[in-house]
């Protein structure tokens, strides 16, 4: 699907039609040797050396926003180039911070019910992180975190009542990163009207939707997608999933969506299963960040929420992407077999 929904772009950028494909071939290698790596590693020895990931994550997070050590790209400081490759260390960051915040969760379990001692400092590390990512700035991947972070620290017992009021602190905080922002105040504007600008803001969503259109129950076939004629920006990234629309159909989405609820279900299945406490979060972490990421980017491309340049795990065109996610199984995998 790479190859489809880029060899357009591939063939006027690089002269290459497999450009995109090449590329995303040589990470998924890299993601399966790295996946097979962690499979093999016990994951206990998170547990140990989560701060020294957390420590090493930051570093890297507060490198990429230094002039001339990190690259800009789509507008944002958030990439270190290697040559055409790119790095992006916001992805690691995910399973960094899932990491840890399952061992703070492991060992203050009895605390938790108490805000300010339990709750309070664990989302002041979140907090952190988050406007480190903003800096960048990276909108969806720190919603991503956020997302995937408060849903486990509410797993481990905490009332919900404390996260309504935390949830209305974080709306108005919300609010105020797009107004803070044009360009976002932009995207809120054409994700409720995109035909207020249709050759500006709005032009991306509108482009997706024409490509899910016409897809149909069986799709336009394999390779004959209209709207990756220049008509979708770089649809081989966030809006992959309009070209497998507009191509494979229903079935297509139906396939997609089912693989998803397939890896959610293993990964839930697998934190239950789990005997310590650590495997267990660590277990939903893993999965249920992959998830909140894929609902995200679809909900992006049928337009019920704005442009967030989120990927989609396994699909998108992403090295980063693409990596973290097969890092994530790795994990999953070595979890399940030592339980």
């Amino acid at each position: 699907m790479i190859y489809s929904a880029s060899f357009v772009w591939a063939e006027y950028k690089f002269n290459d039609a497999f450009k995109f494909a090449k590329m995303q071939g040589i990470f998924l290698v890299i993601g399966l040797i790295i996946m097979y790596f962690l499979s093999k590693i016990d994951y206990h020895l998170y547990y140990k050396k989560a701060n020294l990931i957390l420590l090493i994550c930051a570093i890297l997070l507060i490198l990429v926003l230094i002039p001339g050590i990190g690259s800009i790209r789509n507008g944002s400081r958030s990439w270190f180039g290697i040559g055409s490759l790119g790095i992006q260390p916001s992805e690691f960051a995910k399973i960094g911070l899932i990491i840890y915040v399952s061992k703070y969760l492991t060992n203050n379990s009895r605390i938790m019910k108490n805000i300010v001692k339990g709750v309070i400092p664990i989302l002041g590390v979140i907090g952190f992180f988050f406007l480190i990512i903003m800096l960048e700035p990276d909108f969806g991947t720190s919603m991503v975190i956020v997302l995937t972070l408060v849903v486990l620290i509410f797993i481990s017992g905490v009332q919900i009542s404390f996260f309504v009021k935390i949830g209305l602190v974080g709306l108005v905080g919300i609010v105020g990163i797009i107004i803070a922002a044009p360009y976002r105040m932009k995207r809120i504007v054409s994700f409720l009207n995109p035909w207020s600008d249709p050759l500006g803001s709005g032009y991306q969503i509108l482009q997706s939707l024409y490509a899910i259109g016409p897809g149909g129950l069986l799709g336009q076939g394999f390779l004959k997608s209209r709207q990756k004629y220049f008509y979708l920006p770089e649809p081989q990234t966030d809006f992959i999933f309009s070209i497998i629309s507009e191509e494979l159909g229903f079935l297509g989405i139906l396939i997609v969506a089912s693989l998803f609820f397939v890896i959610f279900y293993r990964g839930i299945k697998i934190s239950l299963k789990t005997n310590d406490l650590f495997g267990k979060y660590l277990a939903f972490g893993l999965a249920f960040g992959l998830i909140v990421q894929a609902a995200l980017n679809l909900m992006v491309v049928v337009g019920l929420i704005p442009v967030t340049g989120v990927t989609l795990p396994f699909l998108s065109y992403g090295g980063s992407s693409l990596l973290v996610s097969m890092a994530s199984i790795g994990i999953l995998l070595n979890i399940s077999k030592n339980n």
